[in-house]
């Protein structure tokens, strides 16, 4: 049977390469992280010790830690334990580091302790891109997702977990109580057993009550009316699945639409996507360094006072509007029903009557006027439009901002496929590199730092795929 593939025999002795540059090709990744660190100017970005002090236990240079971290996130290694592993086994670290291994602790301390430098690198790297004249089309696509924090559900408590909780533990003490009347009915040494073991879980449920009663006092009195024990600053939120809601942070990238790299992007833990449109659309706008940009986001962050803040400062945003309309949901017209004329302020009903200018009030901060016909009583549509004596319109005073945009949805109707496909993929991909439980660390900073080396790894494999690895290399040194 010597029909197979045969390795060499592990006692016979061979002459290895004599120096490691012998074992990593001329278009090994590694290469250009090796060159990217080493252009960078270090100090300026806000890293300690780039020159040794004159006394004292010589330390790492803040370039060789900063090397093995973007090796790991490239390549999957996000640990610190497992990045001590490999830099003592593995060749391509070896040859980047010159053979240096620091141990887990300085290697976590070094992310811990660099968190704004670690950031700016990320945006440094962007800054490259946009010298290459990457970014010619000024236009990029926001979503946001839902990343995993090191907090597991049970250890997250909000208002309505709790008082399901409580209600489940006073069913379950009512339920131990009834069966406890019961077992003192009966006789005999198992009537007796059984009654030790209820009381003692009567007991001990009443504790588990006024541990989460105390728990339910902390919960109220907390800003947001939520508490997280292992990660303080991680909230529950929910996902596009019913009943699939985890506990973590909420993850916004700004994704150009031509190169697919993420020029932009920001950890927050609001639960929603509705306040973040402009200000993710700004950090897109000065990472690309235009005047203006196009902005395509789904209808999660569809809110007029985002899109109005767009507007003033040079961003253009295509937003799809949600139709949540109640009077849609029970079979009756809805708003977008109705057309507005802006060359007499009005609006014109199925029926073809005009809805004429009533007043203005406040509501909720917004300026909104209101629009109705004294025709609704003898209309033969009415039963299909309102329940009331008339059918009242609102609309606010900066709605003609929403309706541009509308319009441009309109005329541009493959907008919302190439955000899908532009945005959504680069997510797929960060999740799938950090694994089960996505964030290592704890804490809002110290999240940004770890998604900052995630994306400035992507977007190193992004570059590395579009240019390759030798013109890559060249260009960083221009």
């Amino acid at each position: 049977m010597r029909r197979f593939v045969e390795g060499e025999d592990r006692g016979q002795q061979v002459l290895l390469p004599p120096s490691l540059e012998d074992y990593v090709g001329e278009d090994n990744p590694v290469r250009v992280i090796d060159v990217y660190v080493d252009e960078l100017d270090l100090g300026a970005l806000g890293f300690e010790r780039v020159r040794p002090k004159a006394t004292g236990r010589p330390a790492y240079h803040p370039s060789t830690m900063l090397k093995i971290y973007l090796y790991g996130y490239l390549n999957r290694i996000q640990s610190s334990r497992r990045l001590e592993r490999e830099a003592n086994r593995n060749i391509e670290l070896m040859w980047l580091t010159g053979r240096l291994a620091p141990d887990f602790k300085t290697i976590a301390d070094f992310r811990k302790d660099h968190g704004a430098p670690i950031q700016a690198t990320c945006a440094q790297f962007i800054a490259i891109c946009r010298e290459l004249d990457l970014f010619t089309r000024a236009v990029v696509a926001i979503d946001g997702a839902k990343f995993k924090a090191v907090n597991a559900r049970e250890r997250n408590f909000t208002k309505g977990k709790l008082k399901r909780r409580i209600g489940q533990v006073e069913k379950s003490i009512e339920r131990y109580l009834q069966d406890l009347d019961a077992a003192d009915l009966q006789d005999g040494d198992i009537a007796d057993a059984k009654t030790v073991r209820l009381k003692g879980k009567v007991a001990a449920m009443k504790a588990k009550l006024k541990q989460l009663k105390e728990r339910e006092t902390e919960v109220l009195a907390a800003p947001d009316q939520q508490i997280s024990l292992t990660d303080p600053d991680a909230r529950a939120m929910a996902t596009s699945m019913r009943g699939s809601g985890v506990v973590g942070y909420n993850v916004q990238s700004a994704v150009d639409t031509e190169h697919h790299l993420i020029v932009a992007h920001e950890v927050t833990n609001i639960v929603t996507d509705k306040s973040l449109l402009s200000p993710m659309a700004r950090k897109a706008k000065e990472a690309l360094g235009v005047d203006k940009i196009d902005v395509l986001a789904d209808r999660g962050y569809f809110n007029g006072e985002q899109i109005l803040a767009c507007e003033a400062i040079g961003v253009t945003p295509v937003v799809p509007k949600p139709y949540t309309s109640g009077s849609r949901a029970a079979g009756r017209f809805g708003k977008n029903d109705f057309v507005y004329e802006a060359s007499d302020n009005s609006y014109r009903c199925p029926a073809g009557e005009t809805l004429t200018y009533r007043f203005t009030n406040v509501e909720n901060g917004q300026t909104l006027h209101s629009y109705w016909t004294t025709k609704c009583e003898t209309c033969s549509l009415k039963a299909k439009c309102t329940t009331g004596k008339e059918r009242r319109i609102k609309r606010w005073e900066h709605e003609d901002v929403i309706d541009a945009m509308l319009q441009r949805l309109e005329d541009a109707p493959d907008s919302m496929n190439i955000r899908r496909a532009t945005v959504e993929h680069p997510f797929g991909t960060l999740k799938a590199w950090m694994g089960h439980t996505h964030f290592l660390t704890k804490g809002l900073e110290k999240v940004k730092t770890e998604m900052s080396l995630s994306v400035l790894a992507y977007n190193l494999k992004r570059m590395i795929a579009i240019m390759g690895v030798r013109p890559l290399i060249a260009a960083i040194r221009t």
